[in-house]
């Protein structure tokens, strides 16, 4: 998991940096060459756009390095934490639903994906396999039973 974030950030970084040092500069240039900077649009709009790929490079650069940090070893094994897949019982809806906890940039709901910051992530670190949550949602306290963990060090094999 931790790789494929990495290579995602690592795809969007290199995309964002040919487009800030290459696609913005002709961008800018075609707009100088219109004329008259204070009441042109195209040259206000490559402006914005190079100063928000600029910070969007910076943000995923230290998104980058925290990842660079995480030591998958240290992590508990039989705990929910970042990556786990968690199968939990509902027992409000009567039904089972698979998680993984991610980083909040990282989150695919279609994929299952929830962020560690949300209710329901937040709700479940730190919890095992076979312990009941209570879990407190914008529209009211949930009740679940952790029927399967899978944490990132198992999925890693370093369990």
């Amino acid at each position: 998991m931790l790789d494929e974030i990495k290579e995602r950030l690592e795809a969007e970084i290199e995309t964002l940096a040919r487009e800030l040092n290459v696609e913005i500069p002709e961008k800018i240039s075609t707009a100088v060459e219109l004329g008259d900077l204070k009441e042109n649009a195209e040259y206000k709009a490559a402006l914005e756009r190079q100063s928000f790929v600029q910070a969007r490079i910076e943000h995923l650069s230290k998104r980058m390095s925290e990842l660079s940090k995480i030591d998958v070893t240290e992590m508990p094994s039989d705990r929910v934490g970042f990556g786990s897949k968690v199968t939990l019982y509902d027992f409000d809806l009567e039904e089972e639903m698979t998680l993984t906890l991610v980083a909040g940039d990282f989150m695919d709901l279609d994929a299952g994906h929830v962020s560690m910051a949300s209710p329901i992530g937040n709700g479940l670190l730190g919890a095992r396999e076979g312990e009941e949550v209570k879990v407190t949602l914008p529209r009211g306290e949930r009740h679940y039973e952790i029927r399967k963990l899978v944490t990132l060090p198992q999925q890693l094999g370093l369990d």
